[in-house]
């Protein structure tokens, strides 16, 4: 349904918030009616017919419900159960949000919103209404016309379905996200759909891997250094928190980072300010911190590695990744998606992938996840002869085909298979590092480390 078309009915206590959302409607609705008692939601919804709801959460009531706001909501679905319901809170209180969205809520927003994205929760909320399949994780895929899900995030798993509405749920709300799961299952795309769907989605998003930092280069980096703070120090430098300020930042590989670094961050996150090196004045800092991991949480939890009053400082909230190998025919959908993509960069705008090699790629168990199918369908269409890619055009990456790791003879065997794979790639590639991790499906940070453990 059209916004333009639309009667909407807002019943808040706060009686700025009602003025607010009045003069904000005023030229993008039919019709907006204002109350600040829910008691007289039943007579107004008898008198008139409104196409959506907005409703507080929080009102000064002598109901003792624990939220008066649900409490609303059920009344309100009982009575008029066709009538998109958008909540509003002035905290990401996360279950009650989740509540209201099983209790029959289109959405939720948070207080303060900014306007733009009010009158774009309103208008999704009335598309919802005319096509309810039209929903995250209900009937197929997302609908997010600008969202990096839907487009880059793609899948329509139940565990894929699942992922996206948590996304949409914890997005609006400034908690801390841990987003765990294996090396190539999309987190860094996870926490860009956090961002963007996010209160700050106009601020920076700012990603660092931190597990490729060295010591010397971790409070630099994150923190920012006066000139002549050390040998190189030949101007001031903004560090990545400050860089952040005001929007999302990304630790991506926090796992990887020793005691001491992890001292120091959980220091910065406590006080909320930085201070760069060189430098004894503290920096104010608002930034939402998402953070990722491959690391198991039970294995994160061991002091000896990882501090635990940093783990609940960055697990508000806590996102698991499924492997690609749970997934069912999301390997069909992605493998598409990639043959599209790589058929235009390459010039093969008709590339098309045979049934035989679907076949394949569903029987293949993908340790490298979606990284490692975006890597051998593009080298599938780099190879193919003609429109068609055949099995045989499918070559999976030499790292990621071993078994899995076994004691004594064994470990040296799989060693020596991967130390000679990396060798070959490299001599083929004549040293470059960037074509040669393309190739065996890894990142460069990873191909590093994986050159100084061989020795190479």
């Amino acid at each position: 349904m059209n916004l333009k078309n639309a009667h909407i009915l807002i019943v808040d206590d706060d009686a700025d918030v009602l003025t607010a959302v009045r003069m904000l409607l005023k030229s993008e609705a039919k019709g907006a009616v204002t109350e600040k008692n829910p008691e007289n939601l039943r007579w107004l919804l008898s008198q008139q017919h409104f196409d959506l709801l907005l409703l507080d959460m929080n009102f000064n009531s002598p109901i003792n419900t624990g939220n008066e706001g649900l409490f609303w909501l059920k009344k309100v679905k009982i009575a008029a159960p066709d009538m998109a319901v958008v909540m509003i809170t002035s905290y990401g209180d996360i279950d009650l949000a989740v509540r209201s969205l099983k209790e029959g809520a289109a959405d939720f927003v948070v207080k303060p919103w900014h306007n733009e994205k009010l009158v774009d929760t309103i208008r999704e909320a009335l598309k919802k209404k005319e096509n309810p399949q039209n929903r995250y994780g209900e009937g197929g895929s997302i609908n997010a016309q600008d969202s990096i899900v839907g487009k880059s995030l793609l899948g329509e798993s139940a565990a894929m379905k699942d992922l996206f509405v948590k996304i949409r749920k914890i997005a609006p709300t400034d908690a801390n996200v841990l987003i765990l799961g294996e090396n190539g299952t999309g987190k860094e795309l996870v926490a860009q759909a956090i961002h963007q769907q996010s209160l700050r989605s106009s601020r920076p998003f700012i990603k660092v891997d931190v597990g490729a930092l060295t010591e010397s280069l971790f409070e630099s980096e994150l923190f920012g250094h006066k000139k002549g703070a050390f040998t190189d120090a030949k101007e001031d430098r903004k560090g990545r928190f400050e860089e952040a300020n005001g929007g999302t930042l990304f630790l991506d590989e926090i796992g990887n980072i020793t005691l001491r670094q992890q001292a120091k961050l959980l220091t910065v996150l406590q006080n909320r300010q930085v201070v760069r090196l060189g430098s004894n004045q503290p920096i104010p800092i608002d930034i939402r911190l998402i953070c990722a991991t491959n690391v198991p949480i039970k294995v994160l939890a061991d002091e000896e590695h990882f501090r635990k009053d940093l783990i609940y400082r960055i697990n508000t909230i806590e996102v698991s990744l499924p492997p690609l190998r749970e997934r069912g025919r999301d390997v069909d959908l992605l493998a598409t998606h990639f043959t599209a993509i790589y058929g235009e960069k390459y010039r093969k705008p008709y590339s098309e992938l045979s049934k035989k090699a679907l076949d394949k790629m569903r029987l293949y168990h993908f340790p490298g996840n979606v990284r490692e199918l975006q890597y051998a369908v593009e080298r599938a269409v780099i190879m193919s002869e003609g429109d068609v890619i055949e099995q045989e055009d499918l070559i999976f990456s030499p790292l990621e085909t071993a078994p899995p790791d076994a004691a004594g003879e064994n470990d040296l065997r799989l060693s020596a298979i991967e130390k000679n794979a990396i060798v070959k790639v490299i001599e083929k590639h004549r040293g470059n590092i960037t074509k040669a991790a393309k190739e065996l499906g890894v990142t460069r940070t990873a191909l590093y480390r994986k050159l100084s453990k061989h020795d190479i």
